[in-house]
C-alpha cells in the first residue's frame, strides 16, 4: 500500500535515464507511489519498467520559448491536479521553473528542486539576466532547493538567488551518486573493451585520454582537441577517445575544431554509447575540460576504473577531485594549461601510478550509490513531518 504521490520531474527523460536512475524505482521499494514527468519519447515503456514507475508525457523545451512555456505550464497545472502528490521534486532549469510554478500553483505541499549547473554561469547580457529571473522565480516557488555541491550552493548564495536556510547540500553532493557495484572492472567489460579497442586499431602501448558527454563548446571541447592536436604531433603513441553526442543546435563547435577531430587520425570520435563503462576501461586517464557543471557523474565513473582525471576548477570538479591525489584541477579555458597537464600525466609515471591507485577508493568512500538514495529518503520523510502529512 502507497503512503504518498511523489512526482519526479526532468525537462529531457535522458535525465530520468541517466541523472537520476534508479532513484524512482528505490523510493517506489519505500512507500512512494511515484509518477515520472518529461518530454514524450519512444522509450518510456522500457523507462516506466526498469524504474516500475508511471510515465506522464509533458513536453518542455531547453531554450527560452514563452508560448511553449506556457503550454507546457498549464498541462503540468493539469496533471498536478489530477495527481494531488504531496512531493514534487525537480530537476534541469526548465523543468524547475514549470514544475515549481504548477505545484506551487496548485499547493503541492512539498516542493523540491535539485540544482545540477547553472547554464547562466557561461551567459552574459539580456540572456543572463532572463536566467538569474527564472532562478529567482524557481527558487522562491520551492520549499527547499539542493545544490548538488558545495561550491554551488556558494554561488547561489552569492548572487542572492535564494538565502542559505533554503539550500542544503545533500551529503557530499551529487544527484545521484554512482553505483560503484555496476562501475567496476568485470571480465565482460574488458571484454568488450578489447573488442572496441581492437575495431579502432588501439595497441596496449597506447596512452588513452578519454572523454565523456557532449561535444559541445562548453564542455571545453575546443581547447581539449586543441591541446590534444598539439600534444599528438610530440608523442605519436597519444590517443584522445570523444564519447558523446554533437549538439549544432545549441552549442556547436567552430569549423577549425571540428577540422581538426576529423584529419587527425590520433582522434577517435564515437558519438553517443549507452554504456560507457567499456570505453573507460580500455582508457588511462579522463579529460573533463567544462566551463562548468553543477556535480558530474563522468569524473567518478571514470574514477571507479581507476583513471586519474583531469579537470577545470569549477563546482563539483573540484570536489570529486583532490589536486595531485585523485587527478589534476586546472583553469578553465585555457589550452595551453590543459595541454601541460595531460602531459604531465602522460610523462610523470609515478604521478599517474600514484593517482590511479588511490582513483576508485576516492569515489566509493564518499559517493556510493545508496548511501545517496537514503539520504534522499530521509529528505522526504523529514519534509513529510514537517508538513504533518505522514
Amino acid at each position: 500500500m502507497y503512503e504518498h504521490r511523489l512526482v519526479r520531474l526532468t525537462t529531457v527523460p535522458l535525465s530520468l535515464q541517466k541523472l537520476i536512475a534508479g532513484q524512482m524505482k528505490f523510493m517506489g521499494e519505500h512507500g512512494f507511489k511515484v509518477t515520472m514527468i518529461s518530454s514524450d519519447f519512444e522509450g518510456k515503456s522500457a523507462l516506466s519498467d526498469s524504474e516500475q514507475a508511471e510515465f506522464i508525457p509533458v513536453n518542455m523545451t531547453r531554450t527560452i520559448s514563452p508560448f511553449a512555456d506556457l503550454q507546457s505550464l498549464y498541462q503540468l497545472i493539469k496533471v498536478f491536479r489530477k495527481l494531488k502528490p504531496q512531493i514534487v521534486h525537480t530537476h534541469t532549469p526548465k523543468a524547475g521553473l514549470l514544475g515549481m510554478l504548477a505545484s506551487w500553483f496548485v499547493k503541492v505541499p512539498i516542493r523540491l528542486h535539485t540544482v545540477a549547473g547553472l547554464p547562466l554561469m557561461e551567459t552574459s547580457g539580456v540572456k543572463r539576466k532572463i536566467l538569474a529571473i527564472v532562478e529567482r522565480v524557481t527558487y522562491s516557488c520551492a520549499t527547499k532547493v539542493y545544490p548538488n555541491s558545495s561550491n554551488l550552493k556558494e554561488f547561489i548564495i552569492q548572487q542572492k538567488f535564494a538565502k542559505s536556510d533554503k539550500l542544503k547540500v545533500i551529503g557530499n553532493g551529487s544527484s545521484n551518486g554512482i553505483d560503484t557495484n555496476v562501475f567496476t572492472r568485470t571480465e565482460k567489460i574488458v571484454q568488450e573493451s578489447k573488442q572496441i579497442a581492437s575495431l579502432y586499431n588501439l595497441k596496449e602501448t597506447d596512452f588513452v585520454f578519454v572523454f565523456v558527454g557532449r561535444l559541445v563548446k562548453d564542455k571545453g571541447i575546443e581547447e581539449l582537441v586543441l591541446a590534444f592536436d598539439q600534444l599528438s604531433v610530440k608523442y605519436p603513441d597519444l590517443k584522445l577517445l570523444l564519447v558523446g553526442p554533437e549538439e549544432k543546435e545549441l552549442d556547436p563547435l567552430s569549423l577549425k575544431c571540428l577540422e581538426i577531430i576529423h584529419t587527425n587520425k590520433a582522434i577517435i570520435t564515437v558519438g553517443y554509447q549507452n554504456d560507457v563503462k567499456p570505453y573507460l576501461a580500455l582508457s588511462k586517464a579522463l579529460v573533463f575540460p567544462s566551463y562548468r557543471e553543477g556535480f558530474p557523474n563522468v569524473p567518478m565513473q571514470a574514477g571507479c576504473f581507476d583513471l586519474p582525471a583531469i579537470v577545470t576548477n569549477i563546482n563539483g570538479c573540484n570536489e570529486i577531485i583532490i589536486e595531485g591525489e585523485n587527478g589534476l584541477i586546472i583553469p578553465t579555458k585555457e589550452s595551453e594549461a590543459l595541454r601541460n597537464a595531460m602531459e604531465r600525466l602522460y610523462l610523470d609515471q609515478n604521478l599517474y601510478r600514484h593517482m590511479a591507485e588511490k582513483a576508485r577508493s576516492m569515489i566509493v568512500d564518499r559517493y556510493e550509490q545508496e548511501k545517496v538514495w537514503d539520504l534522499i529518503l530521509a529528505e522526504y520523510q523529514i519534509h513529510l513531518k514537517q508538513k504533518d502529512v505522514i
